[in-house]
């Protein structure tokens, strides 16, 4: 049960005396750590990694102990906490956050201020505890008031504050649990990348409604600033324009090879329809014929059945006279260009009489 005192011997021959268990939930943030010592029943009894290896009781959990800056919190921060949290089976990981005072003093400048590092480390998930102000060098005061068993950090030698490896004592001590750093990502890596592209973040801030004096820019920065900015609109607008103009062309040419084979399509049909109508053996011509025939049926004269009974003329009706051509043979011409000529001929006739 959480928060249970509980007495006597564990694993290892270790005390079980500690009243503060790990955290059971990731739904709250890290606590910070209490201005008094932790509270213990015993005294703290050292651990060899070993020991801590192997495992310890629930209530005896190996205390793990990081520091750093942790200015501008990144995944490289995560992963060597991470590995920080995990060295052990039952491991307890605190971690301990420089103020900006201390920090300033042996370092540099920070981005982020202390309370917004600590609130940074209080959401990282594989943190149980936070230290806040914490020592740049581990004293044996501090290393017992929080009942630390091991100290994680990476091992390339740290030199500061007058010593060429503030964590040599701890080494010496076999305190010490090195962890891996995180290749290709660091606080001063970030750094780096914004001061060469110094531009380009003035320009986006003051895009985002930041004022000059707010981004410590001088007037005729300002003015550059904005002035490529709208360079930059210009651009890109030519560039959506660009992008239409070849959109619609595409779509000009796609329509235009759709007109063209419907034209042809339409044209075959239209000359097979000529032909058809018009051609050698088409329906004109068939038409042309027909018509012929009957304009020579209707010039040449019909001949009465032979057999057929002669209609008696009433006396006051005399027999039509007979038409009689003006050639010598009795049967009428044979087509209408052979009558047109004859006609043409009796007319001569006349006038030769007169």
């Amino acid at each position: 049960m959480v928060g249970r005192k509980r007495r006597g011997e564990g694993k290892n021959g270790l005390a079980q005396h500690y009243t503060k268990e790990p955290r059971k939930t990731l739904r709250e943030p890290a606590a910070f750590a209490g201005e008094t010592s932790c509270q213990c029943r015993a005294p703290h009894e050292k651990l060899t990694v070993s020991q801590a290896r192997r495992g310890t009781p629930v209530d005896r959990p190996v205390r793990v102990y990081a520091d750093g800056i942790f200015d501008l919190f990144h995944s490289g921060h995560a992963r060597a906490l991470m590995q920080a949290k995990n060295l052990f089976p039952n491991g307890y990981l605190i971690v301990g956050v420089c103020s900006d005072e201390l920090t300033h003093k042996y370092k540099g400048f920070t981005v982020m201020t202390e309370d917004e590092r600590y609130e940074a480390l209080r959401h990282c998930r594989y943190v149980d505890e936070v230290v806040r102000d914490a020592p740049w060098t581990l004293t044996p005061e501090f290393l017992e008031k929080h009942k630390i068993d091991f100290v994680a950090h990476d091992d390339i030698p740290y030199s500061s504050a007058g010593s060429e490896d503030v964590y040599k004592h701890i080494k010496e001590a076999g305190m010490f649990v090195p962890t891996q750093r995180t290749e290709g990502i660091s606080t001063s890596d970030i750094i780096t990348r914004i001061v060469r592209d110094y531009d380009v973040y003035a320009r986006r801030n003051l895009q985002r409604g930041y004022t000059a004096k707010e981004l410590n820019v001088s007037f005729i920065n300002e003015k550059k600033y904005r002035l490529q900015n709208q360079v930059d609109k210009m651009k890109e607008k030519v560039k959506n324009v660009e992008e239409k103009s070849k959109h619609f062309v595409y779509k000009v040419e796609e329509k235009s090879h759709d007109l063209i084979q419907k034209w042809e399509e339409k044209s075959r049909e239209f000359i097979g329809n000529f032909l058809e109508l018009f051609g050698p053996d088409g329906a004109w011509k068939q038409m042309f014929q027909e018509r012929s025939g009957r304009m020579l049926q209707a010039l040449s004269p019909r001949q009465s059945p032979t057999g057929s009974p002669t209609r008696e003329l009433s006396p006051s009706r005399s027999p039509s006279p007979t038409y009689r051509w003006p050639f010598n043979k009795t049967s009428p011409p044979s087509s209408p260009k052979a009558a047109s000529a004859s006609i043409s001929s009796m007319s001569e006739g006349d006038e030769d009489e007169k």
